[in-house]
């Protein structure tokens, strides 16, 4: 089986693979042995599934992934289930988002929920402690991983479920299509170290430093920010996280789009950052989301 990629409409760097449901019903029996259950609590059941789906597309599906998810001018990729009747429901999502985390690494442990995934939901009214369940109000602009200690290479968000939904559109933006990558890349601040905590529902209990900006190994530079974990030492530190803020915000080359329910963004958490706009108020409202935070394979 072929894997067919496009381009985006939005964007050239974001590419689409399109599962067919002919496809995804060859998954149907592997999954079937393999529990939620299983998945969590026997980590090599997790390759298993993995397995599965690559050999629908003849090994080809890890190989294209870890390709677009390392090339600079892309490093984004939206997985599209074809799904049109009720074989597929959430256990069946968290399976694939399983599945394609495991084609191209190892994911982390996430603290938030004690597992290698967590999944979240955003409701008319919320009484947590961070912008992720705010419903109206943007998520700005952000990486994962910058308030934990292992390495956050890439990110798997899957849209699971949604009702009574109108705006909440996916925001993304390439480091490298940001208007002011010089100005503040480069800027001595960016590359000091800061401190980054985190509130009490991440079930962290330490902070971490590192700067906001520095380079990968081919002298590229990569960023791990969000707006609401730093602590910034200073006045001048404040003043340039401020600065970031407004810039990313005010940037012209986002990219905003609805995400279809079972669908999957893929990316790289080091040159692309990710964010929500906001919904519009309904007291129906609720969206649920799959993260999967890692590292790729040596």
């Amino acid at each position: 089986m072929s894997i067919k990629i496009l381009d985006h409409e939005k964007s050239k760097r974001v590419k689409v693979i399109k599962i067919e449901e002919k496809d995804l019903d060859k998954l149907i029996f592997p999954f079937k042995k393999h529990s939620i259950q299983s998945l969590e609590y026997k980590p090599f059941s997790r390759f298993t599934i993995a397995k599965a789906l690559d050999d629908c597309f003849e090994n080809k599906l890890s190989i294209s992934l870890k390709k677009i998810l390392s090339d600079r001018n892309s490093g984004t990729v939206i997985v599209e289930p074809l799904i049109k009747n009720d074989k597929f429901d959430k256990d069946f999502l968290v399976k694939l988002s399983t599945c394609l985390a495991y084609l191209v690494g190892n994911p982390n442990f996430d603290s938030m929920t004690g597992k290698y995934y967590a999944r979240f939901t955003v409701k008319h009214s919320d009484a947590s402690d961070s912008y992720l369940r705010k419903a109206y109000s943007n998520l700005d602009l952000h990486t994962d991983g910058t308030y934990v200690k292992e390495k956050t290479d890439w990110i798997i968000m899957t849209k699971m479920e949604e009702k009574n939904v109108s705006g909440g559109e996916s925001v993304i933006l390439h480091l490298d299509d940001w208007e002011y990558l010089e100005e503040l890349g480069n800027d001595p601040v960016g590359q000091e170290d800061f401190i980054w905590g985190s509130p009490k529902s991440k079930n962290v209990d330490y902070k971490v430093n590192h700067p906001v900006f520095s380079k990968d190994n081919n002298g590229k530079t990569i960023i791990s920010y969000i707006d609401q974990f730093p602590e910034p030492k200073n006045m001048k530190q404040g003043l340039f996280l401020q600065k970031l803020s407004d810039a990313l915000e005010q940037s012209k080359s986002k990219i905003s789009f609805p995400l279809p329910v079972g669908s999957t963004i893929f990316s790289n958490n080091y040159f692309w950052l990710h964010g929500r706009r906001a919904f519009k108020e309904h007291s129906g409202l609720s969206r649920e989301l799959l993260r999967i935070r890692g590292t790729f394979f040596n």
